[in-house]
């Protein structure tokens, strides 16, 4: 998937300010389905009120990650936390 137009990477930062809570896992195809993880079941949403939920849902939660070169820097920080020396 690297290199695709479509696709874009972000990382969140552990210190970075959220407007809301990361919840469950969601893939949004396009403006016709979003597949959401949820704890009993995968859900396939295809109605507009659905898919315009989760793209502000996505749109609020990417405006606190970081993209491009930053992203690595925001790994790598992670990984110095986690296995000090």
């Amino acid at each position: 998937m690297i290199g695709m137009d479509t696709v874009e990477l972000g990382v969140t930062p552990f210190t970075a300010s959220v407007k809301i809570v990361p919840a469950n896992g969601f893939w949004a195809l396009e403006d016709r389905l979003v597949v959401a993880e949820d704890w009993h079941a995968e859900l396939w949403l295809d109605d507009a009120d659905n898919i315009a939920l989760y793209k502000k849902v996505w749109k609020t939660l990417s405006e606190s990650a970081v993209y491009g070169a930053d992203a690595p820097n925001v790994i790598a920080s992670a990984r110095r936390s986690l296995n000090p020396r």
